[in-house]
């Protein structure tokens, strides 16, 4: 039961009045959400993953573990995704919305508290959050990109898209900044940092404007489906592998909730930016975040049977 409310007091709750102030915004004001979402994917985008890449800091001795374990899991649940879509005879931009919904998760300001709750800030459970959110924090601005416009486009079309936006040259240039230890000067680190704490604000609100945009025609059916592959699909599949690679103790674990948690913000943001259902993928990520608050805790009740 503890966790049951700390994920609704610290996770949800809070979500929700950013969400619910950008429903208040759009209602009264009539913004341009266009124009929020080139914000965020043409500056926030980029310098949070160039941030993350840059200072993060992760076990080295679970990296290969994690990366394992990721490829697999990430790859399972693209074909189950899309055995889905085809069973349930998906067309057009539902496919690609629908595929982002499930594949890309809320791991960072909604799985680093919850990692850092459940295993008490144990810094080895955390380092595998970190690393899942880096994988969780590229992979929308690359595979993301062209999966939302793969319906539309031909294979050429899609990738020259994806090399469109910014993200894609950030993350290069973070790994070589790594590598070579190029330290930035404090100037430059301090906006880079503001604009990071700013993005779950701006991302969060700007779904609110989506939100409190459409007519409010739910889709439950797709919903459902979308929020059952995520909150429930999901997590099987980590504990299939965490059993098959013979991961052990508090790193399965770790692995297992990080593919618990709710449909990212980024995948509703694609859909706005790219004029691809918007609604669908806001209803996706709106309600995930509700219903999770009880298959989360679901999941970490079950911790001591899966072990």
């Amino acid at each position: 039961m503890a966790y049951f409310f700390y994920i609704l007091t610290h996770n949800v709750i809070p979500l929700c009045l950013l969400i619910a102030g950008g429903i208040t915004l759009q209602r009264i004001f009539h913004l341009d959400i266009k124009t929020m979402t080139k914000l965020l994917f043409y500056l926030f985008s980029p310098v949070l993953v160039f941030t993350d890449i840059y200072q993060t800091q992760f076990a080295h001795s679970v990296l290969l573990h994690v990366l394992l374990f990721y490829v697999l899991f990430f790859i399972s649940l693209w074909f189950i995704t899309t055995l889905v879509i085809r069973l349930r005879r998906y067309r057009g931009g539902i496919k690609g919305v629908m595929r982002n919904s499930v594949l890309f998760y809320n791991s960072a300001n909604y799985g680093i508290p919850l990692n850092q709750l459940v295993f008490h800030a144990n810094p080895l459970a955390l380092s595998i959050q970190v690393i899942v959110m880096l994988f969780q924090n590229l992979l929308p601005n690359t595979y993301g990109v062209y999966s939302i416009n793969a319906h539309k486009m031909t294979f050429a079309a899609a990738i020259k898209t994806v090399f469109k936006l910014p993200a894609i040259y950030t993350i290069p240039a973070a790994i070589l900044f790594r590598l070579f230890h190029v330290v930035i000067p404090e100037p430059i680190m301090i906006p880079l940092h503001d604009v990071v704490n700013g993005f779950t604000a701006f991302a969060l609100t700007t779904l609110g404007m989506q939100l409190g945009n459409m007519k409010w025609e739910i889709k439950l059916s797709n919903v459902l489906v979308s929020n059952s592959l995520r909150l429930l699909v999901s997590p099987a599949i980590a504990v299939i592998f965490v059993r098959i690679l013979a991961i052990p103790g508090m790193v399965g674990e770790a692995l297992i909730l990080s593919s618990a948690v709710p449909t990212s913000l980024n995948s509703m943001l694609l859909a706005v930016e790219f004029d691809n259902e918007p609604d669908l993928a806001s209803q996706t990520v709106f309600s995930s975040t509700l219903i999770s608050i009880f298959t989360v805790t679901l999941v970490i009740y079950l911790f001591p049977f899966i072990n």
